[in-house]
């Protein structure tokens, strides 16, 4: 069994570990019981791009040119914006991703330090086209939750399904990379 100091995600809404904060008492990690663990694996916390010289030069040169009209139209927010996306791309370039643990139990899926409860998947779907495609999708059953992309790495899917499917059922349709996930390994995102 794990116990584990994590945030919450079960049925619709989120326990978070700042309960104890908003409550005016003093903050401290919530052990969760998490279950067993049936699969487990390790991911990079974002994927880390080796990008060319001309990258960056297209993206600066892009970068300079839309806050440059952002300023010339007067929308400062958007300026912001760009220059924000600019230092956070420069700044995961010079750093390295952390390994994030990814674990499949018998009540849920733990990704880094968040749980997603069976309860609240949808369904699941697996994108396998080596060695550049390799991808489990998890769809909730709220619309406000976005689907949750986890790179499988050398993760065999087949060991990936046979313990999902017991919990949650299988999209079939969808055996393709989502256009986003797509367009981000493509352009180096």
């Amino acid at each position: 069994m794990i116990v584990a100091n994590t945030r919450l995600h079960r049925g619709g809404g989120f326990f978070l570990q700042h309960v104890l904060q908003l409550s005016h008492m003093p903050q401290q990690d919530l052990p969760i019981d998490v279950g067993s663990t049936r699969l487990e694996w390790e991911v990079d916390e974002y994927p880390q791009h080796d990008r060319p010289k001309r990258w960056y030069v297209m993206a600066s040169v892009l970068g300079v040119a839309l806050i440059v009209y952002a300023i010339a139209t007067a929308n400062f927010l958007f300026a912001v914006i760009v220059l924000m996306i600019g230092v956070i791309t420069l700044l995961s370039t010079f750093t390295a991703p952390q390994r994030v643990p990814v674990i499949i139990t018998n009540t849920g899926v733990v990704v880094a330090d968040m749980y997603y409860d069976f309860e609240a998947i949808k369904n699941f779907s697996i994108a396998y086209d080596p060695p550049e495609v390799k991808l489990l999708y998890v769809e909730f059953h709220t619309a406000w939750h976005p689907s949750l992309s986890i790179p499988l790495e050398e993760t065999d899917p087949n060991e990936v399904r046979e313990h999902l499917l017991p919990f949650c059922t299988e999209h079939l349709g969808r055996t393709e990379e989502r256009l986003t996930d797509m367009v981000r390994r493509l352009y180096k995102l």
